[in-house]
């Protein structure tokens, strides 16, 4: 009965231990390790290429960082919700306009906030959605029966 209790506690901490060292460190969730080597190159001398998602269209991916005559792949994450060819540039967007009934779209600008990875950002973009179906009851309004 003794050894059976040794055997079932070596085995219990063998499994705890084996547990704790595949854990992520606290603060690296879904993280890439960063621990690469230091460049001697800074971010302005560094052309950066487009993000290149792993899977699909977007999530985590890798883009290549060229500096003087290394080239590395660093790792990036493209949302799935954002736009592609918009992807390197963050806009600030204005309200959704009404919707046209012509095309059934309804659409918004935004103006250039900042470029990432010295990307080549249009200044003004336009992006445009369906309308929805459902009209959207202002607040306050009851149903009425």
């Amino acid at each position: 009965m003794r050894s059976l209790f040794s055997v079932t506690l070596l085995l219990f901490l063998v499994l705890t231990l084996g547990a704790e060292a595949n854990r992520r460190p606290k603060g690296q969730k879904g993280k890439h390790d960063k621990s690469r080597p230091a460049s001697e190159c800074s971010s302005a001398e560094t052309q950066y290429g487009k993000c290149v998602p792993e899977h699909g269209d977007c999530g985590d991916g890798l883009r290549e960082a060229t500096c003087k005559d290394r080239t590395d792949k660093i790792p990036c994450r493209i949302p799935c919700n954002w736009k592609k060819d918009i992807s390197d540039c963050k806009y600030k967007f204005g309200p959704w306009g009404s919707c046209d009934a012509a095309t059934n779209t309804k659409s918004r600008s935004g103006t250039l906030k900042r470029a990432l990875f010295n990307a080549e950002c249009q200044t003004t973009v336009k992006v445009s959605k369906p309308c929805s179906p459902k009209v959207k009851k202002a607040r306050g309004e009851k149903k009425s029966n």
